[in-house]
Formats: structure tokens, C-alpha cells, sequence
């Protein structure tokens, strides 16, 4: 059995919800399929998700959301023309939008919640309708219905260990399963949705439920890129990589997989396949436990800008016991995540993202810091990117660093920090935003070539 999900540029408009069809329809062991709501038809329109946001956004303003409302409808209206399904499928989407208007919650948040699922919840009545008129029986099946279940956390919910067990059901359906992702509901029936991009979580979790023999994620493109597209012509494709490797470049910049989808088909240990829904007979990139690999080989290169480093020097500071805890239990107060702490005898670095640390809370950091800790100085750098160096076969290799570190010197790359993971699988090295795209490239020179 093979669960698939297919992203928003897969479904967003008529012309890419038959080639859905096709796929499915080509591979028998294709059961479940996992939609999101309708993307990008071409450059600068807007995803349905977006266009909801809006909608939901009036109504909670209390200004008049119908021109937003018949937005949403209309993108609707032009793929059931398109698909010559029954007008009807278009009344019922725009009656389910009006019902959870009028019948809104009190929390904003659950409203939104409620609002953005509609983008997937509907679009899944639409495709399975038009799997079962051209001839393939499909059933939609509504998330929380399924068993579904998420904690409460608003725009950010997490699975229910529970639901697996409810969701394995899925797999005795006779039927091509049509189901939403990106939400699910709450033990009190309230809607709650993943974090953005998290249809790829529904489909994650659906394999895992189902134990399936393979989880295949359909996109744009005809497999991961071992670097940034936008930063290096034509990098080269990766054919393999496993599960510890696709993490670690989703975190620093990867978005073609959402990082956190990889968690349930690890536990699972089911394999993962990035393939493009207008090329499905690429061979995609696979995504798998454990995989041969050779020394010193790097399987891709990763980056974001937006972080920030928080620095505290003290001297003596290594003699100072629960010191570190200290300064961790500051930024657990303070509600504050943080990325890497690379430290020396007399100093610690911490790297977070700047968004964390907005300027109030910046200056409340420092104060804390100052006054419970009393180091010797405190500051904090902005404006610095991540570069990640990733791949199994860097465990144990020799003269790795050096590769890495002459190869950003000779392009005249400062390095701010720098951190290896306990793994040894990645390299990361922080850099000035404008030395990002230069470190990138350095770096794919050295070992791509």
C-alpha cells in the first residue's frame, strides 16, 4: 500500500487535479491519497490557504468579507467547470464556508483554524468527486471523523498518539480514500490545524497509521536538489538520502519537505518518495532509514537567513557550576527556542532565530542575563544566516572541517560560528545574510565541484 499526497501546485486548477487522477489511477497500490488546498495557478496568484486567511481576517474585523468570500468560491467555480462536475459541488462549498462563518468560535485562533482547514476539507469533496465520475470510485473522509485527534495548540497542533490506532482503519476501505490535510480536531471537536505545510504531516501520519509500504510525496519538482536552485544553475539532483539527512537540510532551508513530516515515517520506518506530479516518471528522490554511502561524501548544502547570536562572556566561567542551565532556563522563561550553543572556557554563543527575540523581549534577555548572571559583557549580532553541510558519510572523515573552512576562506567568507553536531553527519557554519549566497557557493565548488 502506498499513501501519496499532492501539494498545492498539484491540485490548482482542473488540468493538475486529472494528472492527480492519472497518477493514482496508474499504480493500484496507490489507496490513500492526501490533498491540500488549491496553490498557485502561475506566478503572483494567490493559494487559496492566503486568500482564506483574508476571509477570516474580515470577519473577525467585523468589515465586509463578502468580495473575500466570493474569492474563494470563484477559484472553486473555475476547477468544477473545468472537471464539468454538478454546479451543486460549488454551492456546497460556499454554503460550508457561510456555516463556519455564522457559527464561529469565540476563540480567534480555533476561527482561523477553522477557516484555513476549509481550503483542504473542501478541496477533497471536489477531487474525490471527480475520481468517482471518471470511473474510480473515491470516498472523502473527513479527518476528525477518521480519528484525527491534535492538541489544542491553535495554527501549530500536534498529533495524538491515540490516533494512530483509529486512523489504521483506513487501510480496509474498498475505496480510493480522499483525505484533507493540514488539520484534524481536537478531543472537544474543535478544528486544529498543523503548522503551515503540514498536509505533509497528515500524509506522514497516514502512512505510519496504515503501515504503508511507502509514503510518496508529489510536488514541482523531480526530486530534492542537493543545493538552493535560486543560488547554484542547475545543482546536482539527489537520487538517496536518509531520514537523519533530509532533517537536517529541512531545518536550515529545505522547503520542498516540511522537516517535521519526517517524524511519524521515522518511527514507522517507512520510506519517503519526493516525486513531481508533472513528471511522474521520474524517479524522484527517496528518503530511507539507512543507505550506502562513501566517505567524505556530502549529500547536499542548506540555507537560511534570520538568525541572531546572543554572546556572554564571563571568565572563570567553566569553574561556575550550572552556569549553561542557568542561561537556558532564562530563554525557557522567556518562551524562547533556541537552535545551537556552541561554547569556549569563558564563553557561550547561542544562535536563535531573530524572530524570537523581538526588541522588547531582546532587551529583557539582556537584562536578565545581566543582572541573575553577571557576566563580563553581553551582546547579540543580527543579521547572520546558517549555512548546513550535510551528509552521512562525513561521519569519521578526516580533514572535513578544513575542506570546508578553506573553501569559505578563499572566497573571503568570514565564519562567525561554527558547530558539529554529536552525529557528526552536518557542518554548521554561521555567516554574515550577505555572505550567504557566496558561502553556498564555496561550498558547492568544494564538493560537487
Amino acid at each position: 500500500m502506498k499513501v501519496v499526497k499532492f501539494g498545492g501546485s498539484s491540485v490548482a486548477n482542473a488540468e493538475q487535479i486529472s494528472k492527480v487522477i492519472d497518477i493514482v489511477t496508474a499504480d493500484a497500490d496507490r489507496r490513500i491519497v492526501v490533498v491540500s488546498a488549491p496553490g498557485k495557478r502561475h506566478g503572483g496568484d494567490p493559494k487559496v490557504t492566503d486568500l482564506l486567511i483574508t476571509l477570516a481576517e474580515a470577519v473577525l474585523n467585523g468589515a465586509d468579507f463578502e468580495p473575500d468570500l466570493k474569492s474563494v468560491v470563484s477559484r472553486y467555480a473555475e476547477i468544477q467547470e473545468d472537471l464539468d462536475l454538478p454546479k451543486s459541488v460549488v454551492e456546497t462549498i460556499e454554503s460550508d464556508l457561510r456555516g463556519r462563518i455564522e457559527n464561529r468560535s469565540s476563540n480567534a485562533a480555533q476561527f482561523m483554524d477553522t477557516m484555513k482547514a476549509s481550503g483542504e476539507d473542501n478541496n477533497a469533496k471536489v477531487i474525490a468527486e471527480a475520481f468517482t465520475q471518471k470511473g474510480h470510485p473515491a470516498k472523502y473522509v473527513n479527518p476528525g471523523e477518521a480519528g484525527m485527534l491534535l492538541s489544542d495548540e491553535f495554527g501549530n497542533a500536534e498529533v495524538l498518539e491515540e490516533s494512530f490506532a483509529r486512523l489504521a482503519e483506513l487501510r480496509h476501505e474498498a475505496e480510493i480514500v480522499v483525505f484533507p490535510g493540514f488539520f484534524g480536531c481536537t478531543k472537544s471537536g474543535e478544528v486544529a490545524t498543523f503548522p503551515r505545510g503540514g498536509s505533509d504531516i497528515t500524509g506522514a501520519i497516514l502512512a505510519a497509521a496504515v503501515k504503508a509500504d511507502v509514503y510518496e510525496n508529489f510536488t514541482d519538482v523531480d526530486s530534492v536538489c542537493a543545493m538552493d536552485p535560486r543560488v547554484i544553475d542547475n545543482p546536482p539532483a539527489i537520487e538517496v538520502m536518509t531520514y537523519h539527512e533530509m532533517r537536517e537540510l529541512a531545518y536550515a532551508g529545505f522547503g520542498v519537505f516540511h522537516d517535521e513530516a519526517i517524524i511519524p515515517a521515522v518511527h514507522a520506518n517507512i520510506p519517503i518518495c519526493i516525486k513531481n506530479t508533472n513528471r511522474p516518471e521520474a524517479p524522484g528522490t527517496l528518503i530511507v532509514p539507512q543507505r550506502k554511502f562513501r566517505q567524505a561524501e556530502v549529500v547536499g548544502i542548506s540555507s537560511a537567513d534570520g538568525f541572531c547570536a546572543i554572546y556572554i562572556d564571563k571568565y572563570m566561567m567553566n569553574r561556575e557550576i550550572g552556569f549553561g542551565r542557568r542561561v537556558l532556563q532564562i530563554l525557557e522563561e522567556e518562551d524562547v527556542s533556541y537552535e545551537h550553543t556552541p561554547s569556549g572556557i569563558d564563553n557561550l554563543s547561542i544562535i536563535l532565530e531573530s524572530s524570537e527575540i523581538l526588541s522588547q523581549k531582546e532587551e529583557r534577555l539582556i537584562d536578565r542575563i545581566t543582572n541573575e548572571l553577571q557576566p563580563d559583557s553581553v551582546t547579540v549580532e543580527h543579521g547572520l544566516s546558517i549555512v548546513m553541510l550535510v551528509g552521512e558519510g562525513m561521519h569519521y572523515t578526516v580533514g572535513m572541517v578544513a575542506r570546508a573552512s578553506t573553501a569559505l576562506a578563499n572566497a573571503g567568507v568570514n565564519i562567525e560560528m561554527l558547530n558539529q553536531g554529536g552525529s557528526e553527519i552536518s557542518l554548521m557554519f554561521a555567516v554574515k545574510e550577505i555572505d550567504r549566497e557566496k558561502a553556498v557557493r564555496a561550498l558547492g565548488e568544494a564538493f560537487f565541484g
